[in-house]
């Protein structure tokens, strides 16, 4: 797999979208990592804090490094100082802790807020009612070391491309929705990240503005 011409592909096929490519290393070796970086790559996601954390500091500083899988508390403070975004908070108590650990390292920790839209017991997330709740309780506005920019959401891993769709379609209208109405100054509906290798080209239609692509890019793990 010519790891090159799918770097190239994708920034094709995303060209004039509005929508940016996230490359999924995880469990990838730096030489494939150092070949998609080589082919003008930028946007690098990691699953696990410690493979993240061991990859930053062999790889270029210019990439932006974001945290994609599900992130404990106790792992917050590896990441904090030097992470661009984190896709994947799913509850307050996360939140919370990455703006202990970003005051202590005097930095402001963009975020999106995962959103649970899937037909599957094993994905995280807030659900909708949730996600109102928190806002209308005013605690995010207190979390001053960190930015809500968005949302984030994974669909069903399913055949059925409709149903995938309204997945989707669901999380862009909560984002549309929230976008409307007057939130805290840390926090905007900026970035949507939605589809990953099997459904990205149904999140883009959708209005993602972040794809996390892994097996397309770098083959399977």
């Amino acid at each position: 797999m010519n790891i090159t011409n799918n770097i190239t592909f994708f920034r094709n096929k995303l060209l004039n979208t509005g929508c940016r490519l996230v490359a999924v290393s995880k469990t990838q070796p730096v030489e494939k990592l150092k070949e998609a970086y080589d082919a003008g790559q930028r946007i690098f996601g990691e699953n696990k804090v410690q493979e993240l954390v061991a990859k930053q500091s062999e790889l270029p500083s210019d990439i932006e490094w974001h945290m994609i899988g599900h992130l404990q508390t106790n792992k917050v403070k590896q990441l904090v100082p030097f992470v661009s975004l984190i896709h994947s908070v799913d509850s307050f108590k996360v939140l919370e802790e990455i703006n202990k650990q970003a005051k202590k390292n005097n930095r402001i920790v963009n975020c999106l807020l995962q959103v649970y839209i899937a037909k599957e017991e094993t994905k995280f997330g807030f659900d909708e009612a949730e996600l109102m709740d928190l806002l209308q309780s005013g605690k995010i506005a207190s979390l001053n070391s960190i930015k809500v920019c968005g949302l984030m959401g994974m669909a069903t891993f399913t055949e059925n491309k409709d149903q995938v769709r309204t997945e989707f379609k669901s999380l862009k209208t909560l984002f549309t929705r929230l976008a409307q109405l007057n939130l805290p100054p840390n926090m905007e509906m900026k970035e949507i990240s939605m589809g990953m290798s099997q459904d990205y080209d149904i999140a883009v239609e959708e209005g993602s503005t972040l794809v996390r692509i892994g097996t397309s890019i770098f083959g399977s793990r």
